[in-house]
């Protein structure tokens, strides 16, 4: 089958112009098809705070009331996505930004209110794996913002992690698909601190022990875990590491 390369890149890199130019040239070397899924939370919550509209958070997670649906798509599915889309075709590639409701490519269901109410949050229902294949098949790259629909007219705001991981799964039926999530670390790390520290392999028993003594906490645990169930699911390789180090096979690799 043929190599397909996803790329998750975090609201970090999209924020700063230099980092976010540095990754698309590498993301351009990249052989064989490519897709790209992005965030952007920072940008998010600086226009909301613009329009004097507070953004919360509880535990690294965006409560998205109604008013804050309209800022996330705005900045994700506009501002960062388009501007992206324009780096990349500056670089000869041709790429196309779409949200879920774009092409019906990603349906979500608003998650239920239980202790917490998170708004219009939607988790991922389905992946439309054959429109992504087929846009890829017309050497087209889809650079997916994290906005997904319920198929009933209703917008959601879906954490880009999940979405990257489920893409991947989505295409594994067409694709040898290789995963690589980007941010600022060099990959996860026994001490945050320590950039050297780097767990250069990890598999499920060590992110449950690491996970339990407190090595491993905050948003890197659902990133693991996306990472682990995309391997689960039949996605040939995955990896966590820093965007300057996109293509130097660094970083730390999910079994």
């Amino acid at each position: 089958m043929n190599q397909l390369t996803i790329v998750k890149i975090g609201g970090k890199i999209v924020e700063n112009p230099e980092a976010l130019n540095a990754l698309l040239k590498d993301f351009s070397l990249i052989a064989g098809y490519k897709l790209l899924v992005h965030g952007g939370g920072r940008s998010a919550t600086d226009m909301a705070e613009k329009l004097g509209i507070k953004s919360e958070m509880i535990e690294g997670r965006r409560v998205t009331d109604e008013e804050t649906l309209k800022i996330v798509t705005m900045v994700y599915g506009g501002l960062v996505n388009k501007n992206i889309v324009a780096l990349l075709q500056a670089l000869k590639l041709d790429a196309i930004g779409l949200t879920g409701a774009d092409m019906n490519s990603m349906l979500a269901a608003k998650r239920p209110a239980t202790d917490i109410d998170y708004g219009y949050v939607g988790d991922i229902k389905k992946v439309n794996g054959s429109v992504l294949s087929e846009l890829l098949h017309l050497n087209y790259i889809p650079v997916l913002s994290p906005i997904t629909h319920d198929g009933e007219g209703q917008l959601l705001n879906t954490n880009a992690d999940t979405i990257a991981g489920e893409v991947a799964k989505a295409l594994t039926f067409d694709f040898n698909v290789r995963l690589i999530y980007c941010f600022e670390k060099r990959g996860v790390l026994k001490d945050e601190k320590d950039e050297n520290s780097i767990i250069p392999c990890m598999d499920k028993e060590l992110f449950s022990r690491y996970k339990d003594e407190g090595i491993i906490q905050g948003g890197m645990i659902p990133k693991l875990e996306n990472a682990f169930g995309a391997i689960a699911a039949g996605v040939k390789e995955v990896i966590i590491t820093r965007a300057s180090e996109l293509n130097n096979g660094t970083g730390t690799f999910i079994q």
